[in-house]
Parts: structure tokens; C-alpha cells; sequence
């Protein structure tokens, strides 16, 4: 029984999700049914929790909307969820980022992957290798000057 769920389950799962982690921005395109027409709305937010594994793996964004922030909860293969994009990368310590609920403004803003790479390879004491000498071209002795 439990091999039956767990293959109809795989037929549901969306094939392409793309790599995101907790501290990522994120902007989620999904689809809202209006009267008789179907359109899609953007929510771009960071992400402050994963929850879960397989078809009912969810993931909550939160963004500032107008001074008062919004989460919003979604399951990552519901047929409602149409594209996910990550914007952008960012570095924390933390699984759950529940205490950028307190925070406003740019106490909010959590710490750029590539900006923290980029201090990693500055501040490191591993030197890059010399460049490849070619032997191709012998190496010419400078002319002396003449004398005088």
C-alpha cells in the first residue's frame, strides 16, 4: 500500500525545482482563478522556512508590503504553483528565520552569499598558482650595451 502512495506521489512532484535555500529571495508565480479567468500573480519575498519532504514539502516567504509584513505559505509541487525564480542568495546561521519578524528596515536585510564569498577569497592565505612558463620560445639573454 505504502509503494502504491509513494509512486502516484513521484508522478505529481514537479521535475524542475530550482536549488534555494532558507535566506534566499524568491519570487513565486501562481495562479489565481478570477470568476471564469485564470491569471498569474507574483510574490517575491525571502524565504524564512522549509518545511517538510516530498509532495508536501512547503516553503513561507515573507516581504514588506506597504509597512506591514506578509508570509504566505506554499506547497512546492501544488499544480497552483507555476515558475519559481531565485533572485537572489543569502547567507545565515539559522534553519528557521522567524526573527525577521521583529525586524524592519534594513535590520531585515540578511548578509549577501556572494559578498561573504567574496571577503572569504580576499582575507585567505592560499596563494594562487604561478602561471605555466611555455617552452615553446627560448628565453633571450637582453643585449649588452655597448662600451664605451
Amino acid at each position: 500500500m505504502n509503494k502504491i502512495i509513494s509512486e502516484i506521489e513521484k508522478s505529481q512532484m514537479k521535475k524542475k525545482i530550482p536549488m534555494f535555500t532558507v535566506g534566499d529571495t524568491i519570487k513565486v508565480l501562481f495562479k489565481i482563478l478570477e470568476g471564469d479567468k485564470e491569471r498569474m500573480q507574483a510574490f517575491q519575498g525571502v524565504v524564512i522556512s522549509r518545511k517538510s519532504t516530498g509532495i508536501n514539502e512547503a516553503v513561507t516567504l515573507r516581504r514588506i508590503s506597504y509597512g506591514e509584513g506578509v508570509e504566505r505559505v506554499f506547497l512546492l509541487h501544488s499544480p497552483k504553483v507555476g515558475k519559481i525564480e531565485r533572485i537572489k542568495t543569502g547567507s545565515t546561521g539559522k534553519a528557521k528565520l522567524y526573527y525577521l519578524r521583529d525586524k524592519v528596515g534594513k535590520k531585515a536585510r540578511l548578509k549577501n552569499e556572494q559578498h561573504v564569498a567574496g571577503m572569504l577569497e580576499e582575507n585567505s592565505l592560499v596563494s594562487e598558482p604561478a602561471p605555466a612558463v611555455k617552452d615553446s620560445e627560448p628565453v633571450k639573454p637582453e643585449a649588452e650595451a655597448p662600451k664605451k
